[in-house]
């Protein structure tokens, strides 16, 4: 089937789904969003991009940013990173404090909220709170092509209103000399980061270097080694304690976001994009991951998949 037919297929049968999940409601402005939305963008290794549904409405990536600030801060430590997080599945919950305890403040990865938090400290090592965010804002855009790309001021402030679990988190790590920086600009930092706002066409073609072996058009974004590393986080920690169930059902590094987005990368093959705002119990789009499925299944872009 021709990969534009297939995504409006599969854009027409996600519109007839009477189970969506349930709209994260703790921060207020996504709340708001009607869980009728879904969007669906792919763009192809020789740069062809397919959509369907509202793939042109941008929506908030939430803690998809964590993949593109994960990316800055090896570029700015390289693996010095991984003395201060882990990269290990944590089987808990993206927000979840338990570990933290038992494992002397060393959150287990990049992509559970206390190791984004450590990451953005690490970014904010050699940077003030507006300079690393303007480095994040920059970086999507030359990913993305495209310098429409914002951060919601309101989705930001509302998560500094709210994100009282975030703060216990900094502290928490702060305690145990893992935050070095000021834990209210770190946390202020990484809520404007998860704030940005991105369509599932700008998010899919942001994650091109993640299919291309660290490449964009030609242009080295990482070296093959990294994007492959990153893609491997995705793989098995992309989706808190789901994400053992997403590798069995889609088989592709993916990380999804409380906003309904997922980013989704198939090596050497397509960078994907769907956003559904309505939650699964482990907090990534229900219907993102059914249509997920069903590219899949349709195109045996899963790595497991044989191609002999």
């Amino acid at each position: 089937m021709d990969i534009t037919d297939l995504v409006e297929e599969i854009a027409a049968d996600m519109a007839t789904r009477r189970e969506r999940g349930r709209v994260a409601d703790y921060i207020p402005p996504l709340a708001g969003v009607p869980d009728s939305k879904f969007g669906i963008a792919v763009v192809l290794e020789d740069g062809s991009v397919h959509m369907a549904g509202d793939a042109h409405e941008p929506f908030s990536i939430q803690s998809i940013s964590k993949v593109f600030a994960l990316t800055l801060a090896l570029g700015t430590v390289g693996d010095q990173l991984w003395s201060r997080v882990g990269r290990e599945p944590s089987g808990s919950a993206f927000n979840s404090i338990v570990q933290l305890e038992s494992e002397r403040g060393i959150p287990r990865n990049p992509f559970i909220n206390a190791g984004a938090i450590v990451v953005t400290d690490v970014l904010l090592g050699h940077l003030e709170p507006r300079e690393a965010i303007g480095q994040m804002l920059r970086f999507v855009r030359e990913l993305a092509g495209d310098e429409t790309i914002v951060i919601d001021s309101a989705v930001a402030r509302a998560e500094e209103e709210t994100g009282f679990t975030n703060m216990a988190l900094g502290n928490y790590m702060r305690a145990f000399g893992n935050i070095h920086g000021e834990v209210a600009k770190v946390l202020g930092t990484y809520f404007h980061f998860c704030a940005l706002s991105m369509s599932c066409r700008q998010l899919a073609m942001a994650g091109r270097y993640l299919m291309d072996a660290g490449q964009v058009e030609g242009r080295r974004i990482v070296t093959a080694r990294r994007a492959r590393r990153i893609n491997a986080l995705m793989m098995s920690c992309g989706h808190y304690d789901n994400s053992g169930d997403f590798a069995y059902r889609i088989g592709l590094p993916g990380k999804s976001g409380v906003g309904g987005g997922i980013l989704c990368v198939a090596p050497g093959r397509a960078s994907i994009a769907v956003w559904s705002p309505g939650l699964n119990a482990s907090g990534n789009s229900h219907l993102g991951q059914v249509a997920l499925e069903k590219l899949v299944q349709a195109t045996g872009w899963s790595v497991f998949e044989s191609h002999k």
